[in-house]
């Protein structure tokens, strides 16, 4: 069975300047792909517009912070306005929390709630007619978070779990329409990501991520999530530690549970 193919198709990003957003919309465009970039920071996206340009690809870069409702309904119709329709849409932005529950305040819940649940439905429910139309894809940048336990990250999982129940969902409601949708779940990636985790008081914290395994790099988990796109996988576990904490969550989730606690439990404490 033939894959999908990209080119010439309209490829929607968010979180898009820089880390697994930056190197998945490259990885698109050299495929022949139209890459919009969707991004708040909005310096950082107009030096990565005109990276693209000059590489010869086809780009729009668009200043958008995917809390506001308002951003991503204006972002979306733009990229339709221009290119006619959307093909791909990859709900990338995201934010991290860690801290203990006891001491995380609630704004901290509704802040990565509103960057990585509500931005995600916020973009995905405004581009659902075109991706109908158009028979396309779209595929949620989750975690491991998504579907296991981990410590010391409440908000996080919470909102991973959230993206979870939304796209799987959405995906047994739109297959029959053309449309498939891909979940990701990433293991340890080099990113900014975890420079700007929140901790308990909102503040971008200062204890260090504890981590598991060697971190994999954007441009291979690019690569990865683009051959996985080219198939219709449903679902897409990265690197060797992220596969075995998805299997050992799924098969012994109370041994996984207590493995997880006592290696990142000294996180909380520094």
């Amino acid at each position: 069975m033939a894959g999908r193919k990209f080119t010439d198709k309209v490829v929607v990003v968010t979180g898009a300047a820089s880390g697994i957003g930056l190197a998945v919309a490259e990885r698109f465009a050299r495929a022949g792909a139209t890459c919009a970039l969707l991004d708040m920071d909005e310096p950082r996206l107009k030096r990565c517009e005109r990276q693209f340009s000059q590489a010869g690809h086809r780009v729009m870069g668009l200043c958008c912070d995917v809390t506001r409702r308002a951003d991503c309904e204006a972002s979306i119709q733009a990229v339709i306005d221009r290119f006619g329709g959307i093909d791909v849409l990859f709900n990338n932005a995201g934010i991290t929390q860690r801290s203990a529950f006891s001491e995380t305040r609630i704004e901290v819940y509704e802040r990565v709630m509103a960057v990585n649940f509500f931005g995600a439905l916020y973009c995905t429910k405004a581009a659902i007619h075109s991706l109908i139309q158009r028979r396309g894809l779209i595929i949620a940048n989750e975690s491991i978070a998504g579907v296991a336990p981990l410590l010391g990250r409440t908000g996080y999982a919470a909102s991973k779990h959230a993206m979870h129940g939304l796209f799987t969902s959405l995906r047994s409601e739109v297959r029959d329409q053309g449309v498939h949708v891909m979940v990701v779940c990433p293991g340890f990636i080099k990113t900014h990501l975890q420079d700007r985790a929140l901790g308990g008081d909102g503040t971008v914290t200062r204890h260090p991520q504890s981590r598991v395994g060697r971190q994999d790099t954007p441009a291979h988990a690019a690569e990865t999530i683009f051959r996985g796109a080219e198939k219709e996988k449903d679902l897409l576990v990265l690197t060797a530690v992220g596969k075995m904490a998805y299997w050992v969550s799924r098969l012994a989730p109370s041994l996984y549970e207590r493995r997880m606690a006592r290696q990142f439990k000294a996180e909380l404490e520094r």
